[in-house]
């Protein structure tokens, strides 16, 4: 869908609530792409999806915007925090503060720790749907930037004023 990334079908996902450290090497995974997938299943079920075709990737894929109804699924996945904004030019203004949004509540991918989905495109050696989840745990150790928020002390920080 046009403006917007959401996580891989075979990318995992982290839940931050990793508490028995030392008995538990790793934090709980979380199948964040079957989600994203999952949901918008839900969303769909038997309504019809008109896509209209805006552009095209360089290996031929179509990039489109798809609403069912009078629903635009792309604003859906961002409000319910299953996908993020994927580029800073948005045609839909509202995109950015749905994804605010989302965020600051901990929906979807935002309630975990979860690598920015071009560096998971770029690192990861199995994309197959059965990889496994220590995989990306490696790789979130050793990440370029990933897109979630801290979560220690990210409901406990004072408000900024500086801004």
């Amino acid at each position: 869908m046009a403006d917007i990334d959401a996580c891989e079908l075979p990318q995992w996902a982290l839940d931050p609530k990793w508490e028995d450290r030392e008995r538990v090497k790793a934090p709980p995974p979380v199948p964040c792409g079957p989600f994203a997938k999952a949901w918008l299943k839900r969303t769909v079920g038997n309504k019809s999806v008109t896509c209209n075709v805006v552009s095209y990737r360089v290996d031929g894929t179509a990039i489109a915007r798809c609403t069912t109804g009078a629903r635009d699924l792309a604003l859906e996945m961002l409000r319910v925090g299953w996908a993020r904004v994927a580029s800073p030019y948005l045609v839909n203004g509202q995109y950015a503060a749905y994804q605010r949004y989302a965020m600051a509540a901990r929906y979807g991918m935002w309630a975990t720790y979860v690598l920015d989905m071009n560096e998971w495109r770029r690192k990861a050696v199995d994309k197959t749907p059965d990889r496994r989840p220590i995989a990306d745990f490696n790789l979130l150790a050793e990440r370029e930037s990933e897109i979630s928020p801290p979560f220690a002390d990210a409901r406990k920080r004072p408000l900024r004023t500086d801004r």
